[in-house]
């Protein structure tokens, strides 16, 4: 996990902490909408990324995250609810698809083209990040 913040925070400039908060929104994202095996793979191939999804889930269902997450949905859910909350992690749309394609890329190498394949297939809208 701590290189794949790394990475982020250098692509895209931000602190380790928004590159936490945006990996771990994107993966919570992916155990409400993809498949619960590839998901479940992708997510324990990455060191300490179960924490960071877990964290990501209480927090959209409790606290301000909670309730902007709640009041995304409301506009839209998928895709574009997981877009307004990582704008309002003050990413703007650049920045939210190098994190999409930094993440599918080291999640390829780490759980394999399959997985990330699988996970794809269920949510088109990610193909444009892969």
């Amino acid at each position: 996990m701590e290189e794949l913040v790394a990475q982020l925070s250098a692509k895209i400039g931000v602190s380790p902490d928004v590159a936490t908060q945006a990996i771990g929104a994107v993966l919570a994202f992916l155990e409400r909408e993809g498949p619960a095996d590839a998901v479940a793979k992708l997510v324990d191939s990455i060191k300490g990324a179960r924490e960071v999804t877990n964290e990501a889930m209480n927090a959209q269902s409790g606290g301000f995250m909670g309730m902007l997450a709640g009041m995304v949905g409301h506009v839209g859910g998928g895709i574009a609810g997981l877009g307004g909350q990582l704008m309002a992690l003050g990413l703007d749309l650049s920045q939210i698809q190098a994190i999409g394609k930094e993440l599918f890329a080291f999640a390829e190498r780490e759980a394999g083209p399959e997985v990330v394949g699988k996970i794809v297939a269920e949510i088109p809208e990610l193909r444009q990040f892969v």
